[in-house]
């Protein structure tokens, strides 16, 4: 065992992470910043306002993105951001979120997560699936429709989005009309040692989700939890009836695999509506990569009007 992989290692390592994450983000332009983030697709405006769902676990903060005036209650789409569980990186996802309001015509719930080692596994998933009850409880009081539904993240909030669908399938409800997992971590009971990335040096090294993983879930009993790993060969529990899905996988990124598996998993089910592959790509690349980036969010606007039987 590689000492990242002890939890008291990886806790310390997640920490300091948060704290250089802390220290970026006070740099007004640098690139990852918040007014970066910000800057970027100038044509769709930021029009937002802040709430806060009472939650079991934490309040939860969260961001809503209102789509241009149209009709009066519009659809609903619940984001989680990315940060191997570990940080908070939710402004980073603020172009997508604008992006979707606009062209999808859904406000959009960025939610502000509990993040480990202080909030380890099961806490984010359970936090994040009663977010999606509470927004579908208050869409009256709130303004939006939550008989349409849909719920995504990237990176790790495509984890905790396929973690809210799998416990939507399980408790009965609430309906969601589509889960989009773009680049998600969904095998956790796989060391990071042993995953294999398409290219020598991809942007998410094995040691960084090694202190992840170990961060997040800090018993290896538990990583092989339907809500943590449901790409692994473990959970071979029935999947019919799930929220259909759209499944986005990057080339080189080292979580590739799991994601092309888990794709395959949903289709066996009948609930695949999609897995697209983005050629020549790494983990985060819309990050950095504007051309990419609008292509697949103009895609996966129009998975989510589809959803919302809108058509393209």
């Amino acid at each position: 065992m590689s000492l990242l992989a002890r939890p008291s290692v990886a806790a310390l390592a997640a920490k300091s992470m948060q704290r250089l994450t802390l220290l970026a983000s006070r740099r007004a332009s640098g690139p990852g910043s918040d007014a970066a983030a910000h800057a970027r697709f100038p044509e769709f405006p930021r029009t937002v306002r802040t709430l806060t769902v009472p939650t079991s676990v934490a309040p939860a903060r969260a961001t809503v993105y209102l789509p241009p005036a149209t009709a009066p209650a519009p659809p609903v789409h619940v984001n989680f951001h990315g940060g191997g569980y570990v940080m908070s990186l939710t402004e980073l996802d603020d172009p997508l979120c604008r992006f979707l309001a606009a062209e999808a015509g859904v406000a959009v719930v960025n939610v502000d997560y509990v993040v480990a080692p202080q909030h380890p596994f099961p806490a984010a998933p359970h936090q994040a699936y009663e977010v999606v009850r509470w927004v579908v409880g208050h869409a009256a009081e709130q303004g939006w429709d939550a008989t349409r539904l849909t719920v995504g993240g990237q990176s790790a909030g495509g984890g905790l989005a396929a973690a809210v669908a799998r416990q939507a399938l399980t408790q009965g409800g609430p309906s969601i009309a589509l889960q989009v997992l773009h680049y998600p971590p969904l095998d956790l009971a796989t060391s990071a040692t042993d995953k294999r990335a398409a290219v020598a040096r991809p942007v998410l090294r094995p040691w960084m989700a090694e202190v992840f993983d170990t961060a997040y879930v800090p018993e290896p009993k538990n990583r092989t939890d339907p809500l943590v790993s449901p790409a692994h060969p473990s959970d071979t529990a029935d999947l019919t009836g799930i929220a259909p899905a759209l499944v986005i996988t990057a080339e080189y990124d080292l979580l590739r695999a799991e994601g092309e598996r888990y794709a395959a998993r949903l289709g066996d089910a009948g609930a695949l509506v999609e897995h697209h592959q983005v050629p020549g790509a790494d983990h985060g690349y819309d990050g950095t990569d504007d051309a990419r980036a609008r292509e697949v969010y103009a895609l996966i606007a129009r998975r989510v009007r589809e959803a919302h039987g809108r058509g393209a």
